[in-house]
């Protein structure tokens, strides 16, 4: 069984009734289901690593704490772009966001960026916090986890205003042009259950071109459950799914693709 890294979940929240809000209540539909229980599953089935990512602060410190004492665990630290207008403007949430960064096993900071999609936050609001995690991430030198939707041409601009930036562009969906514009620049590309169902021929095209050393896994667990699982809640154990679907579409043996993997989120992560 090759060994794999979930380098995208949202498990912190399961059956905890606190964290991000949709999160959380999507979990609610299995209350059957526990954080150990969630852990032990992926790991029986090979993923053997994974990144609880925050999108609000309560969400970030509950993620921080869930890790702590799970030797497989690790938390990214972010406020989503959905978010934003709750935290711009108010040094003081911000600053208290920031101490999370000096939190045993934080190794990212996101889930973090532009969403032009749902626009629940205003421009201007996502702007000024995300460019606010740049420099926290900057200043604690971790790498950072990208939400991007419909957003690219403001996003790039923001990302090229700081120098030393790394990290993925999470659950990425777009054109062979915003792939190519991540690699110059040196990003990783997140690949999850989205990929297990596109239609559109170049969008296939898009995940077969990333280039191995540039390619990561992720399931967005509780969300995105891949074929043949859509309609369930998503674990990470399901992202075995994900790298089956890959390596067959990529015309790559699985070993080497889930080797590649993880030693791809191994180096950028530090786990």
């Amino acid at each position: 069984m090759p060994e794999l890294v979930d380098t995208h979940c949202h498990i912190q929240s399961a059956g905890q009734g606190r964290g991000e809000k949709i999160t959380r209540e999507l979990w609610a539909k299995s209350p059957e289901l526990t954080g150990d229980d969630i852990v032990a599953a992926a790991a029986d089935a090979g993923v053997t690593r994974l990144i609880c990512v925050g999108c609000d602060m309560a969400d970030s410190r509950l993620a921080t704490g869930f890790v702590k004492n799970r030797e497989n665990c690790w938390a990214s630290i972010g406020i989503h772009p959905h978010e934003a207008k709750h935290y711009a403007g108010n040094r003081q949430q911000l600053d208290e966001f920031a101490k999370l960064a000096g939190e045993p096993k934080v190794v990212a900071v996101g889930e973090c960026g532009f969403d032009f999609y749902y626009n629940h936050s205003p421009k201007t609001d996502q702007a000024e916090v995300l460019k606010f995690q740049i420099e926290l991430a900057l200043e604690h030198d971790l790498p950072m986890i990208f939400h991007v939707r419909e957003a690219f041409d403001d996003f790039w601009p923001v990302f090229d205003s700081y120098d030393g930036v790394r990290g993925v562009l999470h659950s990425f969906t777009d054109s062979a042009t915003n792939l190519a514009k991540a690699l110059e620049r040196g990003l990783h590309v997140g690949v999850n259950g989205i990929a297990t169902f596109a239609k559109n021929p170049a969008q296939l095209e898009v995940y077969k071109s990333i280039p191995l050393e540039n390619l990561l896994l992720e399931t967005d667990s509780p969300f995105l459950s891949p074929h043949p699982h859509r309609g369930n809640i998503n674990e990470p154990k399901r992202l075995s799914d994900v790298a089956d679907f890959l390596a067959e579409l990529r015309g790559e043996r699985l070993e080497d693709l889930a080797a590649a993997t993880t030693a791809n989120a191994r180096k950028l992560f530090g786990i």
